[in-house]
């Protein structure tokens, strides 16, 4: 098993998230992608965005089927302007790659958003260290182990 699975799923334990990793041979880099191999529909697909509100590293969780609208996040953040965060950034400041971004476990301590619109969901799907490894979990245990604000964040 990689490394970055290993870490969220130890991650995962220490917030009471019990992380089932399911690995799939083509990419789940993108929404789009993820949806497909795992044959769920793309809203149920965790995009684990790092935005830089004032910057300031957030992560925003918000479903394949919705854009995040910036404004709203960095409001939320108490922020005036937010823009998304490069790949490097993102790197630093979680450990994780693009495309493989969990929704917790990151490196260091960020403020979580999580979109309303994933809450429609029993299940949703996130990525689990890398762009072809991902997990199942309830969207209402994922806001509620991570302490992230849920709000109207995606449009």
């Amino acid at each position: 098993m990689h490394r970055n699975v290993t870490a969220v799923i130890e991650a995962g334990r220490s917030i009471g998230i019990d992380v089932q990793p399911r690995e799939f041979a083509q990419s789940t880099r993108t929404a789009a992608e993820a949806a497909e191999a795992i044959g769920v529909d793309l809203g149920q697909i965790v995009k684990s965005l790092v935005f830089a509100v004032d910057d300031r590293p957030v992560v925003a969780l918000v479903g394949g089927d919705r854009q995040l609208d910036e404004a709203k996040l960095a409001a939320a953040a108490g922020g005036v302007s937010s823009r998304r965060a490069d790949a490097d950034v993102v790197r630093a400041v979680t450990g994780f790659p693009v495309g493989g971004v969990p929704p917790f476990g990151h490196a260091t301590v960020l403020a979580v958003f999580v979109d309303a619109g994933l809450l429609k969901y029993g299940e949703v799907w996130a990525a689990a260290g890398t762009p072809h490894v991902n997990f199942p979990v309830d969207p209402r245990q994922l806001a509620e182990a991570t302490a992230g604000t849920v709000l109207d964040i995606g449009r």
